[in-house]
């Protein structure tokens, strides 16, 4: 019921903090391909099938060519919404199909410059199919100061820093994990946020005492299911955790999916994009920052070890490994549910319903898996993180809670508003 609870308010509070409902664009528009969605399966490749960004690292990178994105759309728009950093001059007549390319190209471009011939092709495409003239010379200017206020804005915000995690050899401690042993991402709690003050605003109470009666619930449920040869999962268990951690992140597919089905338009697209991207980029930093702060083991090595934790009510088994292979961080709060709940939730207020039906392809799976609302997805993300193995439920449920807070306080505060 507690869980149920968490999820029910998580969303309630995305529809009642909602200020405008978005309607669909003419249908004209819809029909027409959406040039920001083009942009984000462009940066897709870029980001995840060239480069193999983890996901840490894949959320800052939309983020960033999204708010450059959006700040040139809505620009040209007028400036009905608050912009993020910039509203480059605009009278309306500048091409928004050049401004996306523009803005999207060189914010890639300056992410990963390895990869200018690739890009440039696709850039020239674009721009080949948009009439010259001076409206294409326009969305050009305006997309080119768009993309420069946010690379500088990026400069040295900590990305990539020399950070590493503490390693610990008392119980509760983390430790590198089998069979890989790695360590990395430490950085990232300590990026500047996009939208929060402070990565360390939402500060949590911490995970479960090791010697109480929540802790061994937490074990004992992971242990139970999570773990490689549990024959209480069920098949389509199995294949949600590993649909859900495959680093091909599926919420990808579903934002593309999503605006094309309710057919946004060009400045709608890049609002909810640019929103989405944000709120999980910032829900990211701050787990990160929280998974330093508490630096607790994962379960491979509470279960292995769990003759250790002083609780009469946990028995250590030095051979069990779980489903999935545990991440080279910290178990506490979880990552994917603070993401998931970031994004679902913002979709949630920018729609202004929760029922929403998607879809979306996970190679690791070779699967797809249907969803018929938000708040769906993200009770399954909960439990899929559990069923693979990878993260106490404690872990989970506080992931949520974290996504909702970085969520409130972006649709609380003056990003993305609209102005009149």
């Amino acid at each position: 019921m507690a869980r149920r609870t968490l999820l029910r308010v998580a969303v309630t509070a995305a529809l009642v903090l909602t200020s405008t409902v978005v309607l669909r664009a003419p249908a004209a528009e819809a029909a027409a391909v959406n040039p920001v969605v083009v942009w984000d399966a462009n940066a897709q490749q870029a980001i995840w099938d060239v480069a193999q960004q983890q996901p840490n690292e894949q959320a800052r990178s939309f983020a960033m060519v999204h708010g450059a994105v959006y700040d040139a759309v809505n620009a040209i728009a007028g400036k009905p919404y608050q912009p993020y950093l910039v509203a480059p001059a605009a009278d309306g007549t500048e091409s928004a199909e050049a401004a996306v390319a523009t803005a999207a190209y060189q914010m890639l471009l300056s992410l990963f410059p390895a990869q200018q011939a690739r890009l440039l092709a696709q850039y020239d495409d674009a721009l080949a199919a948009i009439p010259d003239g001076a409206a294409k010379q326009g969305g050009i200017s305006v997309g080119t100061q768009a993309a420069a206020a946010m690379i500088a804005d990026r400069q040295n915000d900590g990305a990539f820093g020399a950070q590493t995690w503490i390693v610990g050899t008392q119980p509760g401690r983390w430790r590198p994990t089998p069979p890989t042993y790695a360590s990395a991402g430490a950085w990232t709690g300590h990026v500047k946020p996009f939208l929060l003050p402070s990565a360390s605003m939402f500060r949590t109470s911490g995970p479960p005492v090791l010697t109480s009666a929540a802790y061994a619930r937490d074990v004992n449920e992971v242990k139970r299911i999570g773990g490689a040869t549990s024959t209480v999962r069920t098949a389509d268990q199995t294949e949600a955790a590993i649909w859900w951690h495959d680093r091909h992140l599926a919420e990808w597919e579903i934002k593309r999916q999503i605006a094309v089905g309710q057919g946004l338009s060009t400045l709608q697209a890049a609002r909810m994009f640019a929103m989405v991207d944000m709120t999980e980029a910032d829900a990211l930093i701050a787990c990160y920052n929280e998974k330093e702060y508490w630096s607790f083991w994962r379960p491979v090595t509470a279960i292995q070890l769990a003759d250790t934790d002083g609780n009469p009510a946990t028995v250590g088994d030095p051979t069990w490994m779980p489903l999935l292979v545990t991440p080279a961080f910290p178990e506490y709060t979880s990552g994917h549910t603070c993401f998931t709940s970031a994004s679902m939730t913002t979709l949630a207020y920018f729609f202004h319903r929760d029922d929403i039906p998607f879809s979306a392809y996970s190679p690791a799976a070779d699967a797809t898996r249907h969803y018929g609302s938000f708040s769906q997805a993200l009770a399954e993300v909960v439990e899929a993180r559990v069923w693979g193995g990878v993260h106490f439920r404690s872990a989970d449920n506080q992931g949520v809670r974290i996504g909702l807070s970085v969520f409130a306080y972006m649709a609380a505060g003056r990003y993305f508003k609209p102005r009149r």
